[in-house]
Parts: structure tokens; C-alpha cells; sequence
């Protein structure tokens, strides 16, 4: 049986390797993001091109309700529904709470806590009707940690983590796994647009001495995502280096 996976934001940096090592493990993958600039969507489609029919894009607007509910009926008709749902979908506002406006929470709040409950809303009836589900969700080393200058983001993500504790509960005689993935700072465009000297000092501070490989969550994603992580459940997986380090 071919499990069907959704990844939100699935043609971004982590988005995209995460298709593939699902991809790779056996998954049909629909990589939804929004309907993207066409050089942009070449990229990862080219990216891709070695997995074949593995892996299609669905367009989808994550901070819209009933967006999210079109493109799960569109996979329930032509797929039969959606096994494995991957929340990778974010933005970033950053500036410091003096000056931030309340449409710099607003926007970030509506992708990336949001988008969560849109996503998660419209599966989680379906998975747990056919008594199989994995949801993954990404949160972030900032959400353990916090960062200067990102009270909207830390925010969010923390509420991730929260959010996905209580449907873990509400879902475990279900079938259905709810954990979240916390990436630490990853070798990706956002991180190289940081300025050398700031980049060196974090790189610095991470034990193993490296920045993270966008490969290094999706390893993480696609364990928890399996069939046999079912005594899994309402975890945070930490993926940082020994960045942050907690009981």
C-alpha cells in the first residue's frame, strides 16, 4: 500500500528535501505551497525530476481555511485521501517588538500557527476515520530558546509544539501521531543572507561545529512519519547540533 503525503511549503529549501526522502521511502508526495513564480516551480521540479510521478505540486495558501479544505478534497477524490500531513510552511517578520506592527504579527501568526490548524483541521478526520495518520510539524530552536527580534516567530512556533501535544492526546486511539520537528540553524538561503561575522559566531556556539543540512530534518521528519512510529507521539524532536539542550 502507497501512503499518500501532503508537505506544506514543499518546494522551499527544507520543503523540497523533504519530498524527496519521502519520496524515496516509498511515499506519493504532494508538495503544496503557494502557486509559486514559474522559475521558481522549474527549480524544484528539476530538483525532483529523478523520482518521477513520486512526487506532484498542488497549489495551496496555507493561512486559508477553506483553501486547505479544497486541496484535501482534491487529494481525497484522487488519491483517497492524505496519510502523512508535513506542516513545513513559514515566514519570518523579524524586527524587534517596539517596532512591530500588527501586521507583521498578523501575517506570520496566519502561516505559521494558522496554517497548522488549517492543515491539521481538514485531515484529521479522514486519518483517524481510516484509523491511520502521521503529522508532523515544524517548529524551531527559537521556539525553545526565543531570539532577539522574534517575538511573532517564537511565538508561533512555541504554539506549534502546544498544539501539537493537545491533538496527540485527542488522537492517539485513533492511529493517528502528532509530533513536532525542531530545526536548529540550517545551511539555506535565509541563513546565508545573515551577515558573515553573525553567522560565524552561531556556527560557533553549535557543538558539532556545523550549520544543519536541510537533509538533516528531513531524516528526522521521515522517522517520525513511518508506519512503525506509531508508539510515537506527542514528541519534540530536536534537530540542532546540541545547539539547545533541555531535560
Amino acid at each position: 500500500m502507497t501512503r499518500i503525503a501532503i508537505v506544506t511549503g514543499g518546494i522551499g529549501g527544507l520543503g523540497t528535501e523533504i519530498c524527496r526522502q519521502l519520496a524515496l521511502a516509498g511515499r506519493r508526495v504532494i508538495a503544496a505551497d503557494l502557486p509559486a513564480r514559474s522559475e521558481r516551480l522549474e527549480s524544484f521540479r528539476t530538483h525532483v525530476a529523478d523520482l518521477g510521478d513520486m512526487i506532484r505540486f498542488e497549489p495551496v495558501d496555507v493561512s486559508d481555511f477553506e483553501n486547505c479544505g479544497a486541496l484535501v478534497r482534491r487529494i481525497e477524490q484522487s488519491d483517497g485521501g492524505a496519510d502523512v500531513l508535513v506542516n513545513a510552511a513559514g515566514i519570518t517578520r523579524d524586527t524587534t517588538l517596539r517596532k512591530m506592527t500588527p501586521q507583521q504579527w498578523q501575517e506570520l501568526m496566519r502561516v505559521n500557527l494558522d496554517g497548522v490548524f488549517n492543515m491539521c483541521r481538514h485531515v484529521v478526520e479522514g486519518m483517524s476515520a481510516r484509523g491511520f495518520g502521521r503529522i508532523v510539524n515544524l517548529s524551531s530552536v527559537n521556539g525553545q530558546t526565543g531570539q532577539f527580534g522574534q517575538t511573532n516567530y517564537a511565538a508561533a512556533k512555541a504554539g506549534v509544539h502546544g498544539f501539537g501535544m493537545a491533538l496527540a492526546r485527542e488522537t492517539a486511539r485513533k492511529g493517528v501521531t502528532v509530533n513536532t520537528v525542531s530545526p536548529g540553524y540550517c545551511d539555506t538561503p535565509l541563513v546565508a543572507a545573515v551577515p558573515a561575522e553573525i553567522r560565524a559566531q552561531i556556527i560557533e556556539d553549535i557543538p558539532v561545529g556545523r550549520l544543519g543540512s536541510p537533509a538533516d530534518i528531513a531524516r528526522a521528519v521521515c522517522f517520525l512519519a513511518a508506519d512503525e512510529a506509531g508508539y510515537i507521539t506527542g514528541a519534540n524532536l530536536p534537530v540542532n547540533g546540541g545547539y539547545f539542550m533541555s531535560f
